[in-house]
């Protein structure tokens, strides 16, 4: 007997699509099979599964280490003293990188979540983690806390496209502290206003003491996210690339050692500074763009761990 027909009122299409692509994909269920289960068509069954598919409903994890990619994270390890290394397999440098890392670092990220012990973790923000986030599964994990690193408003007053802690909340439940500030301060006025905020101060004080913190990072070049985001104007990143800017962690900006510039942009910068007391620091990162940023905080220590694909493993390796 058919669990349901597409005549069921209360089942969307959508619905549909996800129930076909669990009998496929988890039932190992045949598409004939998913057919007469479901009361429809076989030709709907298999346009059912590639919507599902299509609409991302779909996530595959593979739960084997791959020999490659073992001993690129033995190579990280030991090259930069690292106490956490994970490298994505990636197929082929036409492949986005941030497609190979993201449900490989959710993967890594529900570990973190399913601690039984209580842990506060700190929480940057931008594309990459937005794309692990949502490749994240549900989990039950209130006994956490969590803070973010940096300022949720964008320059134009609206809120940060890339902010990741509403989201990651979403997933897990856990009691969230935003800093609900824009990320960076036009002058010193302002500055000081932002930092003796109560609930900044609160934040930042809790950002400090976190037991993990997780960040991406951000290029210098063109399309660094400070300047593409509205957040530093052209002039500023000229300045800054003059100075030698490497990448940033958090809107800080530092050089190819690995240290902080001693720069009006990284002066007004509302949110905390990593590392702090020791918590360890991991980068989730990946792609050509991101090789010269990821040595430089590789080599000054800025970052304890770090999720990554095999290619730029393999290129940060083969030149640091």
């Amino acid at each position: 007997m058919a669990l349901r027909t597409l005549d069921d009122g209360d089942a969307s299409p959508q619905d549909l699509a996800a129930r076909a692509a669990w009998l496929y994909y988890v039932g190992g269920m045949r598409q004939d099979q998913i057919a007469e289960e479901l009361g429809i068509s076989r030709q709907r069954a298999q346009r059912l599964v590639a919507r599902a598919v299509a609409e991302g409903l779909v996530k595959v994890r593979i739960d084997h280490p791959i020999a490659d990619c073992l001993e690129l994270e033995r190579g990280l390890r030991q090259r930069f003293g690292l106490l956490r290394a994970r490298v994505a397999p990636r197929a082929d440098a036409g492949q986005d990188a941030l497609r190979a890392i993201a449900p490989f670092a959710a993967a890594e990220m529900e570990r973190l979540f399913a601690q039984e012990t209580p842990q506060l973790f700190a929480l940057g923000t931008g594309r990459t983690l937005r794309a692990m986030i949502d490749q994240m599964q549900t989990l039950s994990a209130g006994h956490h806390r969590m803070v973010s690193l940096i300022g949720n408003v964008a320059p134009d007053g609206s809120a940060s496209f890339y902010e990741v802690i509403m989201r990651i909340a979403d997933k897990t439940g856990a009691p969230h502290y935003p800093m609900s500030v824009p990320v960076m301060a036009r002058d010193a006025e302002e500055f000081a206003t932002y930092r003796s905020l109560p609930h900044v101060v609160s934040s930042r004080a809790l950002a400090k003491e976190a037991d993990v913190t997780v960040v991406g990072i951000g290029q210098m070049a063109d399309d660094a996210p400070l300047f593409v985001d509205g957040f530093i104007t052209a002039e500023e990143l000229a300045s800054l690339r003059a100075a030698g800017a490497a990448g940033e962690l958090g809107g800080h900006v530092f050089d190819s050692e690995g240290r902080y510039l001693d720069h009006p942009v990284n002066e007004f910068m509302v949110g905390v500074r990593v590392p702090q007391n020791d918590n360890p620091v991991i980068c989730v990162a990946g792609g050509i763009s991101k090789i010269k940023a990821l040595r430089a905080a590789l080599k000054g220590r800025l970052i304890q761990g770090l999720i990554t694909d095999e290619l730029t493993a393999g290129e940060i390796l083969s030149t640091s």
